[in-house]
């Protein structure tokens, strides 16, 4: 069974409503989306510690704090550490944009059999702390989740470790690993968002749609920070129905891979709603990173020369997330760099065909697992290109 713990140097939780959450507009909270993720971790047969690790006020020798906040209120980092044998390779597993790190929940029982996993939620995010985002710039941004992920490796005493991030995660470790290559021993990107600018893309498509009025509105509300968050917490109640048509979709009807099952979808959606309906915080950086479509406005291809660290970018056949950034980074990189495509998935590979993610993410990290250089082949139809 499941545990949960706070760490002792946590920073309590935010003080309970008063008002019970019928009666509130929007029926969420820090304490909803902890029990949320109980719920949905209840599936994981695997035991975990979950903690509130204390990353402090800011950046030591910083003279602002987390980030530009008009707080001095310590804040915290929503982690759970799965049981394990003590000699496994320690894995961290940092989720993307408006998601969490339940989102893994289809993979930490295959995973733990292998590495030491940790998840957490990054500042701003899921069960971490929410503060008042005010950063004005891409280096700000990027400061404000690089630097509290470093506080969060320094408080949970993790020296060497192979780091694993998805779509927005991935920029994140990315720019992590750039910043700390001595404490990264491998990097596994899914669907890493960032990769490319729009310039590099030369997308015509976006081009002829920002000369529509509907594109224009669009990129409007973009550089106007308006988040898809905004929409589901000013539709109050009636927001939990639609974040579960769009999971019965997204990971149902449309699936390209396994689909959820009832139990899994029922506890699935309530961890969404509750992660994305809570204050807006680390989901305003939206604008400061990426363009309208997505692209990056300082884009991981650019620092393709600078990589230091071993790395493993793995697809879906289906993502919507082009590969052809990770074929045209590797070309500049100096250090081993890998690209594995899993079948039956899309942007969501590790929902979407878990056995063909595990096998990737095995065959990624196979040196740390095994000498034997041809342990852990890659599952059919899992390709390496």
């Amino acid at each position: 069974m499941a545990g949960e713990m706070d760490s002792p140097a946590a920073t309590p939780r935010t003080k309970k409503s008063l008002w019970p959450s019928v009666l509130r507009w929007i029926p969420s909270s820090t304490d909803h989306i902890i029990a949320a993720e109980k719920r949905l971790l209840s599936i994981v047969k695997t035991s975990y510690t979950q903690e509130n690790v204390n990353i402090g006020t800011g950046p030591p020798g910083s003279k602002i704090r987390w980030f530009r906040s008009s707080s001095n209120e310590p804040r915290f980092i929503n982690t759970i550490t799965f049981d394990s044998k003590e000699d496994l390779p320690t894995l961290v597993m940092v989720h993307g944009y408006a998601a969490a790190q339940g989102f893994f929940f289809r993979n930490f029982d295959a995973l733990t059999k292998h590495f030491r996993v940790i998840a957490m939620d990054q500042l701003g995010w899921g069960g971490s702390s929410r503060p008042d985002f005010t950063c004005k710039s891409t280096q700000e941004t990027e400061d404000w989740f690089i630097d509290s992920l470093e506080e969060w490796r320094k408080a949970k005493k993790l020296d060497k470790f192979i780091l694993l991030g998805h779509s927005f995660g991935g920029y994140v470790v990315s720019k992590y690993a750039l910043k700390h290559p001595e404490h990264v021993q491998h990097l596994v990107l899914v669907g890493p968002a960032g990769f490319t600018s729009e310039v590099d893309h030369k997308s015509e498509w976006l081009t002829k749609f920002r000369a529509t009025w509907k594109g224009a509105v669009m990129s409007h509300l973009w550089e106007s920070n308006f988040t898809p968050m905004k929409v589901l917490r000013g539709l109050g109640p009636w927001g939990p129905d639609l974040v579960r048509r769009y999971t019965s979709a997204r990971f149902g009807d449309y699936a390209s891979g396994d689909v959820l099952t009832d139990k899994e979808s029922i506890l699935f959606t309530d961890y969404i709603y509750h992660t994305l309906a809570a204050k807006g915080s680390g989901e305003l950086c939206l604008k400061y990173i990426f363009s309208f479509g997505a692209y990056a406005r300082s884009p991981l291809l650019e620092r393709a020369v600078e990589w230091k660290v071993p790395t493993t970018f793995i697809y879906g056949f289906e993502d919507w997330m082009n590969y052809q950034g990770a074929i045209d980074a590797r070309k500049n990189m100096s250090v081993p760099c890998d690209i594995i495509r899993v079948p039956k998935a899309g942007h969501f590979v590790f929902l979407d065909n878990a056995n063909g993610f595990h096998s990737a993410v095995l065959h990624a990290c196979r040196r740390f697992l095994t000498s034997d250089p041809n342990a852990y082949p890659l599952a059919e139809g899992v390709i390496s290109i």
